[in-house]
């Protein structure tokens, strides 16, 4: 699995601005199963908004960030996002009650 942090300077939105403006965008990224993004985790905070994206491969996480997108990014938010990209080889899951290891059955 890889992991795309997304990072666009901004001021923190109200609760209810926030989840509207998640709502708009979510269904972008539901259709983004079928190119490999198996979950997304919007962030809205001091430090500004964006996301945190679990692909499910790197090729896949860099397909999406393109330039075009960085563009509408900026277009839409007034300002560049930051992407940092991370292999993830290992994931605590306390819901599941489940440590999973990249390439091992659980």
């Amino acid at each position: 699995m890889f992991i795309a942090i997304v990072q666009i300077p901004m001021a923190k939105r109200p609760r209810d601005a926030a989840v509207a403006a998640a709502g708009k965008s979510a269904p972008t990224y539901t259709a983004l199963a079928a190119k490999g993004l198996l979950r997304k985790y919007y962030l809205n905070g001091d430090a500004g908004g964006g996301g945190v994206y679990l692909w499910e491969s790197e090729a896949a996480a860099r397909a999406w960030y393109t330039p075009e997108w960085e563009k509408r990014m900026e277009a839409a938010f007034g300002a560049r996002p930051a992407v940092t990209y991370y292999d993830n080889h290992v994931v605590v899951d306390n819901e599941a009650g489940q440590v999973r290891v990249e390439g091992e059955n659980s």
